[in-house]
This record gives structure tokens, sequence and C-alpha cells, in this order.
């Protein structure tokens, strides 16, 4: 009897501490509602750090007073104390973006559709141009005598010592009239030489208005040669060093492009709106990006071709999967030419050429007289080009100082390096290696060293590097734990850098560009009530997948977390992205939502999945052809990791996201229910059939061509696997992941007879929300989802 009292006893206590840690926990100093307000609640970073072209000033736009919008404010390298601009000032200013001439003492700049041309030393401003036209793009010439701009679709070159204009090119859209015929018939042909036989007065007026016709042509000024350009404009127009030839490319796009319609509800008239939005994937944007020369002295047009770049009819692995059927892949695959860039000697030409498929990108030299192209570099991915300075994140390639080296980045390595190739041998040279990415190379001043973010310390710290020309050891200019984004001054002697940790937003400091400088504090933008709350800084942690990957993540705690707790995985959107890293993330409003659900108990993982940024070529393509595998698989692994270092309970483990969050979230619901108790699906994507062309196509090709990557990979086909609780949100009018995906979804799950599952809508907001009442009410909605089945 004592025994079962002691017992009882025993067991009364535990449960009383449970409750009071539970309690302890359901204790916290956030709300959602506040912490979904408007960010301005936080404080405001400071935005759009630019230098004024003599380097003594900084600018950015700044908002400490709490005002409606920022405002500019400056400092200068003599005083670091913010201050703000005035409208005067701010008007008379120069642009902070426009093109130097070679000893940096004059900018030439576009400024509201005018140009203008700066001395740098003393600040005088010289209007060019004042017209309704909108004028951009001006460049220096190479002989530095004439600022090349364009306007209208057409180049057009000023004088600066004459201040006269000529007009280079003369694009017409439409087609050229074939020259009509003087006589339809030869009966016409002989009454009309018959006329001139008979009557002396009509032949000696003809001859007259000939000679006067031909003594106007001697006399008029010589004009640009008409170029007709069909349907299409011509794009990236530029003129060579020696201004004899003129390079464009005219962007070819596929017929009869179908677009989604987006039903608005909720309007000022009250009438229902429609909105045309973007195609669906299979139907690009263009088909083709075509490059052609105008050859100015010869008065000669002649086009650049692909069709004997090496590799160009090579197919693509996938089409192996596909024995039986002929895939529709032409011999000579399509290709988009990108402009030439011109060695600082104005003799060579070289430029990026990439398949539209993707998996193909040729660096190639270019003969501006014949137009012949000669290869220096291939880099073929089966799965799709990418990576920082590569692919959709730009194709950015240069010159050395030499004018025989070409400089770009590749993925060869399996990580985005720097590189270069000798145009003359094709000899090529890594500047830098090793199991990190290089990031925004650039060129120093004096052409000695090279400038570039690179996260070689930590796959989550971005810091700033300079390295000698041809290479070696780099030097670590930035030492503070978290991202550094660096802006170089013109004259290169101070950095302003932008910083930020995990828990606080970024801030702007200066560094002179010297050894032994310390970085000094600008702004302070945090405000007091944000700081009023000890914000965590989430550890970032590895943890094996089960292929043995080590995968990177981001943990939440609570600050007394008990055996056997519920937990939470995060899934951050874009797919590739990074978000298990040290700085202040884009998704802060989730990040103090993690914060709220681990002051009520919740462990939180934020996973950077297979297909996240970051981590090299082989992670960023892991998803190809199967988006919702290892991505997917990488959340399953998190949540046993939860388990088995957190001691999470396996029954009390929810999942969510946005966007490819939200597509994650509808996976793992559907497929790995055993796993995940509820999910909240936030702007998801449901199929991917459905979705733009240009993301889409780059990992799963397309429908028509590869419809098991798209079957293996859209949610919809698997709804009929659903157990847990599943909430989904949507914004009605979104113009990226469609509200119809959503709409699908739902038809599906109501033929399938699911239960467990609810949709919010939100009929104002697109992809991205802005409105706090929506933001408030999405994640009150998701934080009970997780209290009624998590705990």
């Amino acid at each position: 009897m004592k025994i079962k009292i002691l017992l009882l006893i025993v067991f009364l206590s535990l449960a009383i501490m449970a409750l009071c840690q539970n309690e302890a926990q359901n204790t916290s100093q956030l709300s959602i509602g506040k912490i979904m307000q408007d960010p301005k609640w936080i404080g405001t970073s400071p935005e759009n750090i630019q230098w004024s072209a003599d380097g003594k000033s900084l600018f950015f736009n700044w908002n400490p007073e709490d005002k409606e919008e920022s405002s500019l404010y400056k400092i200068t390298t003599d005083n670091p104390s913010p201050t703000k601009v005035d409208r005067e000032e701010i008007n008379a200013l120069p642009s902070f973006r426009g093109d130097y001439n070679r000893d940096n003492t004059q900018m030439v700049y576009e400024k509201n559709g005018d140009l203008f041309l700066l001395t740098v030393s003393s600040g005088d401003i010289f209007q060019i141009t004042n017209t309704t036209v909108r004028e951009n793009s001006p460049v220096f010439s190479y002989d530095q005598k004439r600022i090349i701009y364009n306007s209208n679709y057409n180049l057009f070159a000023w004088d600066i010592t004459s201040g006269q204009t000529e007009q280079i090119t003369n694009f017409v859209t439409g087609q050229d009239k074939p020259e009509s015929k003087p006589f339809s018939n030869n009966q016409e042909e002989w009454l009309y030489r018959d006329q001139l036989r008979l009557f002396e007065v009509l032949s000696s007026r003809k001859e007259r208005r000939e000679k006067s016709g031909k003594e106007r042509e001697f006399y008029e000024p010589l004009r640009p040669k008409t170029i007709y350009t069909g349907n299409d404009r011509p794009r990236s127009l530029q003129l060579s060093p020696d201004g004899k030839y003129v390079t464009w490319l005219i962007y070819k796009s596929p017929p009869g492009q179908k677009r989604t319609e987006i039903p608005d509800y909720v309007t000022e008239t009250g009438y229902t709106k429609s909105n045309s939005a973007r195609t669906k994937v299979g139907t690009p944007s263009y088909t083709s990006a075509e490059m052609f020369i105008y050859d100015i002295e010869r008065d000669t047009v002649y086009q650049v071709f692909s069709r004997d770049i090496p590799g160009i009819k090579d197919q693509p692995d996938f089409v192996k999967n596909y024995p039986d059927r002929k895939i529709s892949i032409p011999k000579s695959r399509n290709v988009i030419f990108g402009s030439p860039v011109w060695s600082d000697d104005g003799k060579y030409a070289a430029l990026v050429i990439s398949s539209l498929d993707n998996k193909d990108r040729w660096i190639m030299l270019l003969d501006i007289i014949t137009g012949n192209l000669k290869l220096l570099d291939r880099q073929r991915d089966e799965a799709w080009i990418g990576g920082p300075g590569i692919g959709w994140w730009g194709s950015g390639i240069g010159w050395m100082p030499d004018n025989i080296h070409i400089w770009f980045q590749s993925e060869e390595s399996g990580y985005s390096h720097l590189y270069t190739v000798n145009t003359n041998s094709g000899k090529k040279k890594a500047l830098t290696s090793g199991k990190f990415e290089i990031y925004n190379p650039a060129i120093s001043l004096d052409k000695k060293y090279w400038y570039f973010s690179s996260n070689e310390v930590h796959p989550g710290e971005r810091h700033f590097y300079r390295m000698p020309l041809d290479g070696g050891n780099p030097e670590q200019l930035t030492n503070l734990t978290g991202r550094t984004d660096v802006t170089i001054s013109p004259d290169e002697k101070w950095f302003a850098i932008m910083y930020s940790t995990s828990n606080h937003p970024g801030e702007l400091y200066v560094l002179e560009n010297s050894s032994g400088s310390v970085p000094v504090k600008i702004t302070e933008s945090v405000k007091d009530e944000f700081k009023s709350y000890p914000w965590r800084k989430p550890e970032v942690v590895t943890f094996k997948a089960s292929d043995g990957a080590t995968v990177y993540a981001r943990v939440y705690q609570p600050i007394d977390p008990v055996p056997n707790g519920p937990a939470v995985i995060f899934v951050h959107g874009a797919g590739y992205l990074q978000n298990a890293h040290k700085w202040w993330s884009s998704y802060f409003r989730e990040y103090m939502f993690h914060n709220f659900l681990a002051d009520h108990g919740y462990t939180v993982l934020d996973i950077d999945y297979r297909g996240s940024a970051g981590y090299g070529r082989d992670w960023r393509t892991a998803i190809y052809r199967h988006m919702g595998g290892k991505d997917l698989s990488d959340q399953v692994d998190g949540a046993a990791f939860l388990v088995e270092e957190y001691q999470a309970d396996p029954d009390k483990i929810g999942i969510y996201g946005g966007s490819y969050g939200g597509f994650i979230t509808l996976m793992a619901m559907f497929t790995q229910s055993d796993a995940f108790a509820a999910g909240a699906a936030l702007r998801a994507v449901t199929d991917w059939a459905h979705y733009n062309h240009g993301y889409t196509s780059n990992i799963l090709n397309t429908p028509v061509e590869d419809s098991l990557a798209y079957v293996n990979s859209s949610p919809i086909y698997y709804a009929e696997g659903l157990k847990g609780a599943l909430l989904i949100c949507h914004g009605m009018i979104d113009d990226n992941v469609h509200f119809q995906d959503v709409v699908r979804l739902a038809q599906r799950l109501i033929e399938l007879g699911k239960e467990n599952w609810e949709l919010a809508v939100y009929p104002l907001e697109r992809h991205s929300f802005v409105e706090p009442t929506s933001w408030t009410d999405e994640y009150k909605r998701i934080f009970k989802l997780f209290e009624d089945n998590l705990k």
C-alpha cells in the first residue's frame, strides 16, 4: 500500500512539473499579430547602397524616422554621420550608374530618359539631350571622342567636342517593299518607248528630270542603311570599337501563345476583372535569339549562325527513357546568343551562347568580319546549366588585361569557380578551387587583383576577398560572422558593407581599403520594441541523409525542451535558395514565427534540402526529373534527426512552407504520411505542368517530351495518400503559382472523398502577401493546425 501511495505521489509530481513546463513554454512575449504586422515595427535596414562618382559620398535609402516611405541619406568619407538629403539636392544628383571613360575622369549616364556628362573632379554636369524620346544605354566610344547611345531601337553617336549627333542605324519594323516594275507587260513598255521617240518635248523633260535627281543625290547627306526587322525589334545594339560594325539580337517568339486568365473578384468597381497572366511550361517566351552584323563600310548585313557549334546536335540523355517514341527535338538545337564582349584593345570579341534547353553553354570567339565562331569553352550539364555567375544567375565573362585571356565562371569542378582561357591556345586555368562558391568577381582598377565574395569559411557565411589576378591564396577582407555584401567606391579606397546576422537585420558599415582598418558602423536601424525580445540565433547543424549526404539545417529550440515534444519542419521556397545560414533571412516573418513556436514548446528544423543554393552543382541538380525525390527525403531524414537528436515525438511532427515549400509539404503529406502528422501548404505548386516555362523546363524538361518527370513530381497525382491534417492557403490573384493550381487540387481531394483538409483563400493577395491581416490570418491557422494535431 505504501509503495502504491509513493508511486502515486511521484506520478502526480511529474505531471505537475510537466504542466508547469508546458505552461511556461506557452508564455511568450510574442503574438502572431505582433510578428505579422507591418515590418516597420522591426526597423528598416538601409537599401540601395550607392557611392558618388568621386568616391567621397555614400548614399542609401533609410527610414529611421518611421515615415511612410524611406528617404535618401548620405555620409561622406570625412563625416560618417548620416544626414538626410533634401529634395533640391536629390534633383541635382547625377545617376549612380553610368559608363566611365578610360581614365575615370568623366561619366556618362541616363536620367529621366535624357543623357548627361559628368566631370568627376568638379562635379560639373552637362546635359546632352533634352527630348520627349527616351535615350538610354550611353557608353564612351573606343576612341573616347563620342558617346554612343540607344534611342527608339537605333544607335546614335554624340560628338563630345562638336556636339553634333549622328544616327548610326536605321532599323525599321516591317518588310522591305520590292521595287515596282515600270511596266506590267510588253505592250505597256512598247507604248512608253514609242511616245519618247515621237515627242521630243517628253524626251527632253525626262532627261532633265533624271539629271536633276542625280544632282540631288550628290548633295544629299549620307544616311544609314534602312534595315527591316519584320515583326521583331532589335535588342542589345552595339557598335564595334573601330566603328565599322553594328551587332544586334533578334528574339523570336512562338506564335499564338495562350495565356492563363486570373479573375479578380474584389475590385474597386464591384465588377469581376480578368487579368492576363503567363503561359504554361512548354510554351517558352522565345524560341531563339539570333545574332546579326551590319558591316557599315560594305553596307552589308549578315547573320551569325550556330549550326557549326560543337555539340549543337547533341540530344539530352533523358530521351533514352522513351525508346518507343520519337522525341520532338530538332536536329540542331535552338540557341540564345549573348552580346559580344570586346577586349580592351578593341581587337577581339567573345560571347556566350546558350542552348534553348539550357543543357549547354558555349563561350565563343567571334570573327566580326566573317561572322565565324571559334569555341573557347563548352560546359555541358545533362540536368541544366546554372550556379553563381552562370545560367539564370548571369553568364558574366570578361577580358583579362592582356587582351588574350578571357575570364568566366564554371561548375566544371562541381562548384562555381573562376577560370581563364587563352583565346589563342584554348588552354584553360582554374584561378579558384575547393568546395565553395565564388560570387560577383571583378577586376581591380589597377588590374592587379580580383575582388569577390565567397562562402569558403562556411556554407552559411559570406565574406569578401581579394586575390592576385593570376590566382593564388585569396585574402579575406571581412571577418564578421554572418553575411557581408560589399559595394566598392569608384576609386576603390572604401568599402560600403551591408552586414547582418541571423537575429539582427542588415546594418551599414564602411571600411577603408587599407591594411589594419576596422569596419565603422554607420546605422542602427532596429527598434527598441524588436530588441526587447531575446531573438534566438538558430544553431546551424548538419545531419546525414539516408543516402549518406551531409545536410545543413537551422534549429530553433525551446528554452527548456521536454522529451517527446512536438516538432515542425519549415521548407523554404524557390528550391534554389539558401536559408540554413548565419545572416538575416528573407524569410524574416517565418524566423519570428519559429521563435514563437519554440516559445510554445516546438523544436523547429529549417533544412537546406537537395536543390538549395550554396552547396555546388550536385546539390543544385539533385532534383532533376524528380522534384519531390531527394528534396523530400531530406525532410523525412530531418524528421528522424529531430527524433534522434532532440527527442521529438515521431507522432508529433508537422511540416509547412510556401511556394516550393508548399509543394514539398503536399508531397510529404501525400507520400510520407507516416512521417508527418500535419502540414500547411502555402501558395503551393500542385501540378508542375501548369507552372512557368523558364523554371520548370530546366528541371523537368517539358511535359510533351518528358511526361514521366511530371507525373513523378506533381502532388496532384498522389493526393489519395493523404492521411494527416492538411491546411492549404492561397492568394486568389497569385500571378506566379496560379490559384487554378489549388482549385484543381481541391476538386481532386473532393473526388477522392478526403475530409481532413481545409482551404483558406485570400481574395486580394498575390504570391507574396502584402496585407498584415492576411499574414496574421494565415499564420494563426498554421499555429492552430499544429496545436490541434501535434499536442
